[in-house]
């Protein structure tokens, strides 16, 4: 398989788990609060915000914080199996980089590829 587009079966399942678990991890850290620790927000002209007035932020909880360290473990373990996976041996140097991108491009779930489209499309 030396073609760096004709990737093994194996290698684009996990590519795309890849993709889901970092999807999973963004939209878990978008409904935490916007600190990790408990901090007191501040209005707009206080300090400089592209958001405006800051709310006070509870910081997070134990739990919120242990599964957001589990969801970057997975992220981190799962990299690491679609960098050290065998089929990179075959690839020429002058073609890995290409190649890992287009493993990129192509392992996208389908869900998320069309709803990128369709929401491209709004």
């Amino acid at each position: 398989m030396n073609d760096e587009t004709a990737f093994p079966h194996d290698l684009l399942k996990l590519q795309e788990r890849l993709h889901r678990a970092h999807a999973e991890h963004r939209a878990y850290l978008a409904g935490l609060p916007w600190s990790v620790e408990p901090m007191t927000g501040w209005v707009r002209g206080e300090r400089f915000s592209h958001r405006g007035d800051v709310p006070d932020s509870p910081g997070w909880s134990e739990e919120q914080k242990e599964t957001a360290d589990r969801m970057r473990a997975e992220i981190r373990q799962l990299a690491a199996g679609v960098v050290d996976h065998p089929h990179w041996k075959s690839v020429p140097a002058e073609t890995l980089v290409a190649s890992r991108m287009q493993l990129k491009r192509q392992g996208r779930p389908a869900e998320a590829t069309e709803n990128h489209a369709s929401a491209e499309a709004a």
